[in-house]
């Protein structure tokens, strides 16, 4: 007698866990009831690296400060780049020395001297033509060489030679430089001018700022280390704006329909925050088997992001947090 009641007893506790099984585990909420979902506060991150190459020289902040969007965190060293901006000042001020030159034409003393030099050589020319036509009469009477006469007739052509030069000079020097020479200067400028920009956004790129509002979760480097454009120096928790992720099966997809306010709670405090559902997945995330029975059907789930409207400091990224639906929900469009 004792045995039966024994496994009667028995029995009735494995059919009372049974159903809490079921009652918790298995069974689905109906839409009376308050069904929970659980999630975690999504990490957000912003990485902060160097647009330039170099040794870092100073870092402003650390682990856990609060930044503000174009707060300075760190510096690079600056001696290569100040070197460089000196050298390209120097180089604009021979370009635009040039350009100046050119612009002006020639001075008063440069033609006058062109001038002298026409006439010296002209006077020249017109010696060696006189002598050249003496010899070249006599030859016939054979009171001179040819070959004197030759020569006299070579002395001319160098003699006229150099006065067409100098004639050719003092034209030049009067009509001063060619508009194509000076487009050419101001090009010169124009370039050397664009180099020291892009010098000086290089140079502003060697100070590292906050891209956003947010905490330092982690730094990366120190004081002295070599760093490339590739390299996070800090990573920065954006905290504007939290949202927290979870999965929502697809019978009860209903329940979760963006507008949806929830509740929210954690394990860390008894406070209770609100949010509502800002997003659903438009596939699931998770299919188990490529034919599916209608229980599988039902392990399917969806991703769907809550924005938290009342979120405090205590709201840490990717912290677990339990999400609360209830029976009869209010939505917002």
């Amino acid at each position: 007698m004792r045995t039966i009641i024994k496994n009667l007893f028995i029995g009735l506790i494995l059919i009372a866990l049974g159903f809490a099984f079921y009652w918790f585990k298995l069974r689905k909420p109906s839409i009376d009831e308050e069904f929970k979902i659980y999630g975690n506060v999504e990490v957000r991150e912003a990485e902060a690296a160097f647009r330039q190459s170099g040794r870092i020289n100073e870092i402003l902040v650390d682990e856990g400060s609060i930044v503000k969007k174009g707060d300075l965190l760190a510096t690079l060293e600056t001696d290569t780049f100040s070197q460089a901006l000196s050298n390209l000042d120097a180089e604009i001020a021979v370009a635009n020395a040039e350009l100046t030159k050119l612009n002006s034409g020639t001075r008063a003393e440069e033609i006058a001297l062109a001038q002298a030099n026409v006439r010296q050589t002209e006077a020249i020319y017109r010696n060696a033509e006189e002598d050249y036509r003496r010899q070249a009469s006599l030859l016939s009477s054979g009171s001179v060489s040819e070959k004197l006469v030759h020569g006299a007739r070579t002395t001319r052509d160098v003699a006229k030679a150099n006065f067409d030069a100098a004639s050719s000079t003092l034209t030049l020097k009067r009509n001063g430089a060619r508009r194509e020479d000076i487009a050419v200067g101001q090009r010169r400028v124009q370039a050397v001018q664009a180099t020291r920009s892009r010098l000086e956004t290089a140079l502003e790129d060697t100070r590292l700022l906050a891209p956003i509002d947010g905490v330092i979760s982690t730094r990366n480097k120190e004081i002295g280390a070599l760093v490339t454009p590739a390299n996070t120096i800090f990573s920065i928790s954006i905290r504007s704006s939290i949202y927290v992720r979870a999965y929502v099966s697809e019978p009860m997809l209903g329940r979760a329909a963006v507008g949806t306010l929830v509740q929210l709670k954690t394990d860390s405090r008894d406070k209770t925050y609100h949010g509502r559902v800002a997003f659903v997945s438009p596939r699931a995330e998770f299919t188990p088997k490529t034919v599916e029975t209608e229980d599988l059907r039902s392990d399917q789930v969806y991703r769907i992001r809550i924005i938290v409207t009342d979120a405090d400091s205590a709201l840490l990224q990717g912290m677990p947090v339990t999400v609360s639906i209830a029976p009869t929900t209010a939505t917002v469009r």
